[in-house]
């Protein structure tokens, strides 16, 4: 891999959260996280992010790039997967 990643993570535990955790370490990447109920609320995250957005919430070295689907194709798009 040639891109160092940086990544924040908005979770809130479920099985995607999990899912783009693993792909993170699995790529060398390094992320700092935030968890519903400790870090942040959801109408924090409402307001941030959208009334519909789903968790995980996933910014990669400063720019905001979505879902856990969204994540993935930001990876092809650059040939990192």
């Amino acid at each position: 891999m040639t891109e160092k990643i940086t990544a924040v993570l908005y979770t809130d535990g479920n099985q995607e959260c999990e899912r783009v955790r693993m792909l993170l370490k699995s790529l060398g990447g390094e992320y700092l996280e935030y968890i519903l109920g400790v870090d942040f609320s959801d109408r924090q995250f409402r307001m941030e992010f959208g009334k519909d957005a789903e968790y995980p919430q996933i910014t990669i070295n400063h720019e905001h790039i979505g879902s856990l689907k969204e994540t993935l194709q930001y990876f092809q798009r650059r040939g990192i997967l």
